[in-house]
């Protein structure tokens, strides 16, 4: 969520910067709110001060032995009044907090404009393309000849975009995974953390999945628990970051670096064409997180080592990619600046994301109401601090950009040598088997 005092004081600036994400801040119905908001709150506590000078005179009253009926009345009266007054109340809060939780992050003052994705800015390539001699073959049909990728039995058991793995395409799915949390604990200093794969309203609302992206989500019923809703994680930014719900943590503590390892959930709703072949737009997937606490000075920065933290990974695979600096409209909802790692995908001579890396400021914190103190003593100088996300990296996809960059022409798979020893038990190709 925004800094709402912030906001009011520069309504005309939030308004142009929201402007290029392609958001319209109504800036007449903000001052609605805020002016019905102000003027409630001052009514309840003109109405408080009276109920409290008539009980300060009873008191006296009584100590007199002096007859107080008409002053009971007066403030049965005032206390009817507030009643009546605070359910309004509690109505214009849910209102205005309904409003402010759907205007989207500002986007930062380097992020290009722009209206779409060819907007967005590469920053530069790294590796090398590979240039094969023979006709080149997609994961899909790779995972068909290694005996790896079964769309058929995922489709029977569950429905579309669905896939079991086997054999030794499943042994390199689970390495990829172990081989990036040991990167990142043990190379990058991150915690790993292990998190429920349901979370509920509340946290989703903490990270700004909702109200916005309630269609993308898959949400469970449970005859026992009708009164509460229970959706499957996104990502494990929801759960990560929720921990922190209205905490209140050290200067000192920061930064904090946490990673978990998890699988994804998401409906996928619009058509993607391309996209919706494969391992490349799954409804479940499996990816290792990484998110970010910090000191608001230094989230900049730390957006920069969160990104290189990612991109390591494909270096270390040796897989070529790209970083890309995103334009304002294609921004997610809670970033305020986001690069993209993609990677190149030879059977559609294009590069495809693998990680997106945001700097989110402090509009997660606002919402689950996370803030920073110097001191549990004194509980001064509290701010919100800054928090930040990334993939690192989405681990179907990966697996999907080694089968179609290490493939052979008769359609083995060379196993990146970075695997080979300690994750992949020595095994350096996975031979076709048709």
């Amino acid at each position: 969520m925004l800094n709402i005092k912030l906001m009011m004081n520069q309504l005309n600036f939030f308004k142009k910067k929201l402007a290029l994400r392609g958001f319209f801040l109504d800036i007449h119905k903000i001052q609605q709110i805020e002016y019905n908001y102000k003027n409630l709150k001052i009514k309840i506590e003109f109405l408080q001060h009276k109920r409290n000078i008539l009980n300060k005179l009873i008191s006296k009253y009584i100590k007199k032995k002096k007859k107080i009926l008409f002053l009971r009345n007066k403030s049965i009266s005032i206390n009817t009044k507030l009643l009546l007054i605070k359910e309004k109340m509690i109505q214009i809060k849910k209102n205005r907090l309904k409003f402010y939780m759907n205007i989207p992050n500002i986007p930062d003052k380097i992020v290009p404009k722009g209206t779409s994705h060819i907007d967005n800015i590469e920053i530069f390539k790294w590796g090398d393309i590979k240039n094969f001699n023979f006709k080149i073959k997609d994961h899909v049909i790779l995972g068909n000849l290694v005996d790896g990728l079964d769309w058929k039995s995922g489709s029977q058991i569950t429905g579309s975009r669905f896939v079991v793995m086997s054999n030794k395409i499943a042994l390199l799915h689970r390495a990829l995974g172990q081989f990036m949390l040991d990167t990142h604990i043990l190379i990058h200093g991150y915690t790993e953390i292990n998190v429920p794969y349901i979370v509920n309203e509340k946290s989703l609302y903490g990270t700004g999945q909702l109200p916005k992206f309630k269609k993308e989500l898959f949400q469970l019923y449970n005859e026992d628990e009708k009164n509460n809703k229970y959706f499957l994680i996104p990502t494990s930014e929801v759960p990560l970051i929720n921990i922190f719900q209205s905490k209140k943590i050290l200067c000192t503590d920061l930064p904090i670096k946490l990673t978990s390892l998890t699988s994804c959930f998401r409906s996928e709703s619009a058509s993607y064409g391309l996209d919706t072949k494969g391992l490349i737009r799954m409804h479940q997937f499996d990816k290792v997180e990484l998110v970010q606490i910090v000191h608001p000075e230094q989230s900049n920065n730390a957006l920069e080592e969160l990104t290189l933290h990612a991109e390591k990974i494909l270096k270390l695979l040796k897989l070529p990619y790209r970083k890309i600096l995103l334009c304002s409209k294609d921004l997610s909802f809670a970033a305020t600046k986001t690069y993209d790692l993609e990677v190149w995908f030879p059977s559609q001579n294009m590069y495809r994301e693998v990680s997106s890396c945001s700097n989110i400021n402090d509009f997660q914190s606002r919402r689950i109401n996370l803030k920073i103190i110097k001191s549990f003593a004194t509980k001064k100088e509290k701010f919100f601090p800054h928090t930040l996300n990334g993939s690192g990296l989405a681990i179907g996809r990966v697996l999907a950009a080694i089968m179609e960059n290490n493939q052979t022409a008769n359609g083995d798979v060379l196993v990146p040598k970075v695997l080979q020893k300690k994750y992949m038990h020595g095994i350096k190709i996975i031979n076709s088997i048709k």
